[in-house]
């Protein structure tokens, strides 16, 4: 008498070729991803702050309007709150994305990556 088995899913080799494709993908996503630019403004457009997907800073622009000699902490405030959007931004689109192409895996060993 033959027994047959039902189907139990994907062989190791497709779940192989299913990893090794979203490797790809997702290297492929961060290259994209580290190309990006993010922009934020502060203080009603005084400064404009430009950073990539590295989160470093490609631009920043400065209103001369935004200068005052009596108060640069106001400068300094300006420039540190548009520099934390950007980055915040960045981050965010990096999550989201990446947490799309993985279908909210949580790979141990690389927690909060996705």
């Amino acid at each position: 008498m033959k027994v047959r088995i039902p189907n139990q899913g994907p062989s190791r080799n497709d779940m192989l070729k299913q990893v090794q494709k979203m490797q790809e993908d997702m290297a492929n996503l961060q290259a994209e991803l580290d190309e990006r630019e993010y922009t934020a403004t502060s203080g009603g457009g005084m400064i404009t702050v430009t950073v990539n997907g590295k989160y470093e800073i490609t631009e920043l622009k400065i209103n001369p309007d935004a200068i005052d000699p009596e108060e640069p902490e106001m400068l300094e405030d300006l420039i540190t709150v548009a520099v934390n959007e950007a980055i915040s931004t960045a981050s965010k689109t990096s999550e989201e994305e990446m947490g799309a192409l993985t279908g909210g895996l949580n790979i141990p060993g690389m927690p909060g990556m996705f």
